[in-house]
């Protein structure tokens, strides 16, 4: 949401009717949260980058907005790679930040009000390439948060049974039972994790079925997500990508005889922080492609 610096600080100092910033303790900073999260939220691409023992978490946000970040639960590098923010600390003193700049920080929350548009990259050692249990492990969503999300899904999970309807019409045109479905799903014999890369995508809980994969970046028509079947394995994409009646990617065989996850349409990506829209295909499609050549 785009507010000023003085409506960013009342929000912060709103608990109890106190206004003064000489402490900012956690009640003060989710009440913060809640206050500001019942308002209209801007669009924050959010991109995953793995590499060797690497994870990096690369956020963008516009000039005009404030921050509250997740609380991080380690000492880590940060790369402030472009913009101009104004940071307030536990203290209430202020410090103006502008990139190109490079720092380790201390466990907490970050709290700043964005001057310039911003791309700010956390940097964290480790060797899992899985972006949900990249973040369950070095940041911590606080209750307001997580009960905030929740009602969001709540309130976005409308009727999906055209969905789940038309899965078993597929079921039914390919002659597979739902049991032989499940049992290739859920089969890990042919899985992998994804490649080393960079990724704006999240597999998390879908109103659909189980899981599902959600944007973490609006994407614009024929942007290719990521691989989904790599040398005969499946990667998460290949695993999780739900079935809808009216999908938003197709599945397409590419120059390296691989399978990759494509958009068909404008896909909606993290608006504060909220997932963004589920990812989908028609596994008519999926079912009948046929590598290039034949």
């Amino acid at each position: 949401m785009e507010v000023s610096i003085e409506t960013f600080e009342t929000a912060l100092s709103h608990e109890h009717g106190n206004t003064d910033l000489a402490v900012i303790d956690e009640a003060k900073i989710q009440q913060a949260e809640k206050e500001m999260l019942d308002q209209p939220q801007v669009e924050c691409p959010l991109t995953h980058h793995f590499k060797p023992g690497v994870y990096i978490r690369e956020v963008r946000m516009p000039a005009g907005t404030y921050a509250i970040g997740h609380y991080q639960k380690t000492e880590h590098l940060n790369v402030f790679v472009q913009g101009k923010v104004i940071m307030i600390y536990e203290d209430g003193t202020k410090e103006e930040l502008s990139a190109p700049m490079t720092f380790v920080s201390k466990p907490g929350r970050k709290i700043g009000y964005v001057v310039e548009d911003v791309i700010w990259q956390n940097v964290y050692e480790t060797d899992i390439t899985d972006p949900v249990e990249a973040e369950e492990k070095f940041i911590e969503k606080s209750i307001t948060f997580q009960e905030h999300q929740k009602n969001q899904q709540l309130f976005l999970s409308y009727d999906r049974s055209e969905d789940v309807a038309d899965y078993f019409a597929v079921l039914d045109e390919f002659n597979i039972s739902h049991e032989e479905a499940l049992e290739t799903s859920y089969c890990e014999d042919d899985q992998v994790p994804m490649p080393y890369g960079s990724y704006q995508f999240e597999v998390l809980e879908s109103p659909i079925d189980g899981k599902g994969v959600f944007a973490t970046s609006t994407m614009e028509p024929e942007t290719v997500v990521g691989v989904a079947r790599l040398a005969d394995k499946r990667t998460p994409l290949g695993r999780y990508t739900n079935h809808s009646k009216y999908p938003n990617c197709v599945m397409v065989y590419e120059d390296d005889g691989n399978i990759y996850l494509k958009t068909i349409k404008q896909v909606s990506g993290c608006r504060g922080g909220q997932h963004g829209e589920e990812l989908t295909i028609d596994y008519r499609q999926a079912l009948n492609l046929k590598p290039k050549g034949n």
